[in-house]
């Protein structure tokens, strides 16, 4: 898809800032920048390097100052608001539209009688970033354009300390355990070096450290005669540059382009939801496979998040070797039954603090073997299935066990494990310990999956068929609530227990479900009259006393409200899943569905051009918030795309 954006979408700065782009290099490293070539964010960066992919990562170069001198007068392109008491430059003044094009990011600029077009590129598998200008010099003088690197080179999220110094060397700079490598066809100059505090309104907005240091140690330096038409180029490297910034831009182009095909989708918006899935799935140097990045700019490699995400950005994309590449590397680090909510970098032991992530896993394995028919795989996952099955009938970490009617609880103390997993200053905004309905559908998924696969792995699975019929027949009679047409969302002895949330919708949507079909759909109709938005599910009834209809503020104010009313994208995909099941997946309910999936076109406008994000407000959603890319929903958004087009006739 193409995303303009022209003087009417920057009438302001703060207007100007308000969306941003997003190149990634398949390592957990990135550039992103507002549409006006800012930072309004602390993890906003020109090159954000993952030198041990995907969760150590560097801030190499913040930003570029970018001044076109032009009969005389010097004119900033780039635009950045600081907090040391200096003027903002303003290029966005001078930006006369803003494009991404089927994933690449383009700026115009008018100047005088000057246009100068920035385009901006990062090299798969390489922490590289490119930055071309196309100048046409038509004034009557020379124009000249300098730029200076904002440098940080300090791990993500940290603040360039005061002592830190920069050692430029030729065609590198060096500061602490970093090296900056850099090429360019314009004349290099060192200069004093000079610190900027920058401001960020983003986190400024939301109660996130608002300001950071850089440092600017030398200048690049290019003119073009009256007349002329110029190219000039920069590349950034955390290795030594060995292409230049065209072959760059060509290369993504080209990559990113053929994305938009994976997955055969027709919807147009499906085909750039399928080119945003790829920015997620990355190699992680730890387990030497690939793995899912949960969101940028905040999360690294979640199971959980991974488990959800897959099935959209990885299986209905047709990317079956790295699936079970992913799902390999699951199995491999099964303990106790579960499996990794987080690998984290640097020797650690993962941590293991989740009670949904193993039976997604199961489901995974499911879906996966209905698309490839790999029977081989199957047998190979088989054993690990059956400790995750015993594991949870016997009871395991994080007091995860079932009870003798079959079903299964989690947590104690201050242990959050479920999706709605937020502790702050030792309170539990979501406090679900006992039974949470959707950890009771995957369970009832996964014994009936074990049940299926068996044959396949020449086991008898009549056991895990037998505990299913018990499960089911225990969940219908304890979470059912005919006066209401609704499930309890936990079952915990409390007043949460009938709390209207969106956790039930997966106990419609999953492969194999326990209620009987006017059930289903009663929950389908309950779920949409209260907890509906077209950017997402509610997470708790606005009618509550305890619904939370803003989220921001203070890290505290955040969590607090995370759970608490917000609304999250990602489960839309199992709700139109749903709609359409307790519809009969018909056309006509395959019609209603993308009549509301209309409302994906505007949303990949705003924020992050061309992803979706983690979360919106609870109360009136349209601007998105927390990280601005999330995997699981854009996922979920992809599989539901994948059913319609199943159902709907070839346009």
């Amino acid at each position: 898809m193409h995303f303009l954006y022209g003087r009417q979408d920057m009438t302001s700065l703060e207007r100007a800032q308000e969306n941003c782009f997003l190149l990634t290099n398949g390592l957990g490293g990135f550039s992103s920048l507002t549409a006006a070539f800012s930072a309004s964010r602390n993890d906003h960066s020109l090159l954000m390097a993952a030198l041990h992919p995907p969760g150590c990562r560097v801030q190499l170069v913040h930003r570029l100052s970018e001044q076109l001198e032009v009969e005389g007068q010097g004119h900033f392109l780039s635009t950045q608001e600081f907090a040391d008491g200096g003027a903002p430059e303003e290029g966005y003044l001078w930006l006369s539209s803003f494009a991404v094009r089927d994933g690449c990011p383009v700026w115009r600029y008018q100047v005088g009688g000057v246009q100068v077009t920035r385009r901006c590129g990062m090299r798969q598998g390489a922490n590289t970033v490119a930055v071309t200008y196309t100048v046409e010099n038509d004034s009557r003088q020379p124009c000249t354009l300098r730029v200076r690197p904002a440098l940080q080179m300090v791990p993500k999220g940290r603040d360039l300390p005061p002592e830190q110094i920069f050692l430029l060397e030729s065609d590198r700079v060096i500061s602490g355990d970093y090296t900056l490598c850099f090429s360019s066809n314009g004349s290099l100059r060192q200069i004093p070096p000079r610190r900027r505090q920058l401001a960020y309104p983003r986190d400024r907005w939301d109660g996130r450290q608002d300001t950071g240091w850089t440092e600017e140690c030398f200048q690049l330096e290019w003119t073009a005669q009256p007349g002329a038409r110029a190219v000039w180029e920069i590349v950034f490297s955390a290795e030594p540059v060995d292409t230049d910034g065209q072959t760059v831009l060509r290369e993504m182009e080209a990559r990113l382009r053929a994305l938009t095909q994976q997955g055969g989708f027709r919807a147009p918006v499906a085909r750039q939801l399928a080119q945003s899935a790829a920015a997620f799935l990355v190699r992680r140097e730890s387990t030497g496979g690939e793995t899912i990045l949960a969101g940028y700019p905040f999360f690294e490699d979640w199971g959980r998040d991974t488990m959800i995400a897959l099935p959209g950005c990885v299986l209905a994309t047709g990317q079956y070797a790295a699936a079970k590449s992913i799902l390999r590397t699951f199995l491999a680090y099964e303990r106790d039954g579960l499996v990794p909510n987080l690998f984290p970098d640097g020797g650690t032991e993962p941590r293991y603090n989740t009670v949904d992530a193993a039976l997604l896993l199961v489901n995974c394995i499911w879906l996966y073997y209905e698309k490839t028919g790999d029977a081989d795989f199957v047998r190979e996952a088989y054993p690990v299935l059956e400790r995750i099955i015993s594991a949870y009938r016997r009871g395991t970490r994080h007091a995860i066990s079932m009870d003798s009617d079959g079903l299964i609880r989690a947590g104690a103390g201050l242990d959050q494990v479920t999706w709605m997993d937020v502790c702050v200053d030792g309170i539990l905004p979501t406090p679900r310990h006992g039974k949470p309905v959707e950890v009771n559908a995957y369970w009832y998924n996964a014994l009936c999956i074990l049940q299926r696969l068996a044959p396949l792995a020449r086991a008898d699975g009549e056991a895990y068929g037998a505990l299913a019929q018990r499960v089911q027949s225990s969940f219908c009679a304890q979470f059912w609530m005919e006066d209401r047409g609704y499930l309890k969302d936990v079952l915990s002895g409390t007043a949460a227990d009938t709390q209207l949330r969106c956790n039930q919708i997966w106990a419609v949507s999953l492969p194999f479900s326990m209620l009987p079909p006017e059930q289903e759909r009663s929950v389908v109709d309950a779920v949409f009259r209260a907890l509906y938005t077209p950017c997402g599910l509610r997470t708790l009834d606005p009618a509550d006393g305890e619904f939370h209809p803003v989220y921001r503020g203070p890290q505290r104010e955040r969590d607090l409200a995370y759970h608490q009313g917000t609304v999250w994208p990602f489960p839309l995909g199992a709700f139109y899943l749903a709609w359409l099941k307790t519809r009969g997946n018909t056309p006509a309910a395959a019609e209603q569905v993308r009549t509301w999936l209309e409302a994906l076109e505007p949303a990949l406008r705003e924020g992050c051009i061309g992803q979706l994000p983690e979360i919106y407000d609870g109360a009136h959603p349209g601007a998105s918030k927390g990280c601005f890319a999330q995997a699981w929903s854009v996922g979920e958004l992809l599989r539901v795309y994948e059913a319609l087009e199943q159902i709907l006739p070839t346009d």
